[in-house]
């Protein structure tokens, strides 16, 4: 059959097609993360103020490694060593810095300063090692990623009878030849100036010989062992996920504490990569259950020769405007950067789409109720499954209570840029290829403010390639929930909301 109805046809074979193919993969990696957990036991604790998850595979005393997250992160996102380490033999126990995750408890003191942040954080792991020495039998490993390998390597230097030092994307000042004990470096392929750096810390211990990877220096016996291990294919975040860094940090560990080191297969960041593209594949089919808001659809979109001015004055006037504004207004640390480069990135958009749109026919009467209908569906629908995911299985999304107020502040932010960027980039005028030079524009527009003011916008910096995902994912999104309702605003509003929980629940609170 030929013709508008075999089309139709195909259509739908195609569409069946694609919810069996996110049930599917759903299906498998809920099926894997759960065959991970084979064996062990999680429980959920707090100690002296910091949530804290313990994992073990027995009840027997057995070493511990205390496991510490990067800036802007949870235990979460550490879930694969802890699994792993418990699966070894070992007690794993995972927390949450001071401000991060569901710790309620604001981090203080400047994060550029040894004797502020660093400090807090160090006391804090100080407090964490004492829990770790009482829940297992006296022995006790640190492992660190980004942000905390400093931490972690400065609290074991102060307690000279830890086993080992696992420090992942390493940046510390203070290693030596001899000290922290048992120092394992570990830096993804792609993390070029920390993998150099590494090397270097590690080219202490290797006398006049070039130090190389992958190559063991010193002796466990007398706390001299010294080795930098490059995880193939992976950056500063991925790296977490990589099986060779899984594989390197299980077998120092039990080097260190005298274990038998037996294969222990940990997929998790495979299992967590397959769950999220299959709830990101199924919001395409949920996306036809929502209401049609206009039709014709609507937009505020126009050919190239206008298009470009849209796309790339706010990208470049904004970083320039924030330069000499003042944003520290907000508890939380680059977030409220963050909000205002949002806000005013819409508002500019905004202003450049007035200045240089055609002419246009008569507007289309929209009804409220039913675009807001439509932009609770479409946040129900697009981020429903994912952010739940996001928060159980790699890092806490789930804003606590004294975060809500923050989220409301960013929500303004958010839904400015997502409200203006939506509008231009849809409607039956907009220009092919809209949806994508936007958000490169604004990622521009971030790596430009960032190069202004390296200083105050370094953390900006580090949390860059997980926006990245973020604004590839939130744009396929918006194409979803246009094709169906046919109004840019339903996907914009659901995409805004989410995008200031995220940030709301993610950066770290500080104070003075």
């Amino acid at each position: 059959m030929s013709g508008p109805e075999g089309f139709r046809r195909f259509a739908r074979l195609a569409s069946v097609v694609w919810v069996v193919l996110a049930a599917a993969l759903i299906s498998v990696a809920l099926s894997g993360l759960a065959r991970d957990r084979i064996g062990v036991i999680s429980k959920r604790v707090v100690i002296d103020g910091t949530p804290a998850t313990v994992f073990r595979a027995a009840d027997a005393p057995a070493p511990v490694v205390l496991i510490a997250h990067g800036f802007a992160g949870s235990q979460q996102l550490m879930q694969a060593f802890a699994l792993t380490a418990a699966r070894s033999g070992m007690i794993a126990v995972t927390y949450d810095f001071l401000g991060h995750g569901r710790n309620t408890t604001p981090l203080r003191g400047d994060v550029n300063q040894i004797n502020g942040a660093t400090r807090a954080l160090v006391g804090q792991t100080a407090q964490m090692i004492a829990y770790a020495r009482s829940a297992g039998d006296g022995r006790v490993a640190l492992l660190g990623h980004s942000m905390a390998s400093d931490i972690i390597i400065r609290a074991a230097q102060a307690e000279p009878d830890i086993a080992a030092t696992v420090a992942i994307s390493a940046f510390s000042q203070v290693v030596t030849a001899h000290s922290p004990r048992n120092l394992l470096l570990i830096a993804g392929e792609w993390e070029g100036y920390l993998s150099a750096e590494a090397l270097k810390l590690v080219g202490q211990a290797a006398g006049s010989a070039p130090p190389q990877a992958s190559v063991t220096y010193g002796r466990f016996a007398d706390g001299s062992a010294r080795r930098f291990a490059s995880a193939p294919h992976v950056e500063h975040v991925s790296v977490l996920y990589s099986a060779v860094s899984l594989a390197e940090a299980k077998t120092w560990l039990t080097e260190a504490f005298g274990l038998p080191d037996t294969p222990v297969p940990v997929r998790n960041g495979l299992w967590i990569a397959l769950l999220l593209l299959g709830l990101i594949l199924a919001v395409r089919p949920l996306s036809r259950l929502l209401p049609v808001v206009s039709a014709p659809p609507i937009g505020g979109g126009m050919g190239w020769r206008r298009f470009w001015l849209v796309a790339l004055v706010p990208a470049l006037v904004t970083p320039l405007a924030l330069r000499v504004t003042p944003t520290h207004f907000l508890p939380i640390l680059v977030a409220d950067y963050l909000a205002v480069h949002f806000a005013v990135y819409g508002l500019l958009t905004v202003l450049v789409w007035r200045l240089v749109r055609a002419p246009t026919g008569k507007p289309v009467a929209i009804t409220p109720p039913g675009l807001a209908l439509a932009a609770g569906g479409a946040l129900l629908v697009t981020f429903g499954g994912l952010l739940p995911a996001i928060d159980s299985v790699v890092t806490a999304v789930a804003p606590i209570p004294e975060r809500l107020v923050l989220v409301m502040v960013l929500l303004a932010g958010t839904l400015s840029f997502f409200l203006a960027t939506e509008w231009v980039m849809r409607g039956p005028r907009a220009a092919r290829g809209a949806a994508v030079v936007v958000p490169l524009a604004f990622l521009l527009s971030l790596a430009l403010a960032v190069a202004l003011d390296l200083k105050r916008l370094f953390f900006l910096a580090i949390i860059v390639p997980v926006i990245v995902p973020f604004l590839a994912i939130a744009g396929l999104f918006g194409a979803w929930v246009y094709r169906r309702t046919g109004h840019p605003f339903a996907g914009a509003i659901a995409n805004a909301i989410a995008f200031a929980l995220a940030i709301g629940a993610t950066f770290p609170m500080m104070t003075g």
